[in-house]
């Protein structure tokens, strides 16, 4: 895959809750200070326990995301993982391991400190982001709940 322009890598960000509600020039910003890696089939992207430092966003291929050394979740094209990383910095939760030569765009959690600084109203909006994820994830164990009850 060729390096996603910044404009493409941008568009991606928006589809990502944590950036859903900053603008096109914040996320254009965020985008240009991401690093793009391909790696092969086999590699692990992030280790269960470590400490986090990067968010990554699958660009191409698929990995296995996993707790406790069994598969939780298949990811791809979209997917994101370690953006509670660039907020808290706590261990990682999962191990992601590449199951296809993968292809990442990687934001360390230096350079987003540093973004924050320089553009500190894009606090907001990772806020109001984090905000509609929460939301989410609260009412899908709603809905879980719910329905465990009816049956």
């Amino acid at each position: 895959m060729a390096k996603p322009s910044r404009r493409e890598l941008a568009d991606l960000l928006e589809h990502v809750s944590l950036f859903s509600r900053c603008s096109q020039r914040e996320r254009g910003t965020l985008a240009r200070h991401m690093e793009t890696a391909t790696l092969p089939a086999d590699s692990t992207l992030i280790e269960e326990g470590e400490d986090g430092d990067a968010l990554f966003l699958v660009l191409e291929g698929t990995a296995s995301v996993r707790r406790g050394g069994h598969e939780v979740l298949a990811v791809g094209p979209g997917a994101v993982f370690g953006e509670m990383a660039l907020l808290d910095g706590e261990p990682r939760s999962a191990t992601v391991v590449a199951t296809s030569p993968v292809t990442v765009a990687v934001l360390g959690v230096r350079m987003f400190r540093t973004l924050l600084r320089e553009f500190p109203e894009m606090t907001f909006e990772l806020l109001a982001g984090l905000a509609r994820e929460l939301r989410q994830t609260r009412d899908s164990l709603d809905t879980a709940t719910k329905a465990d009850a009816l049956s």
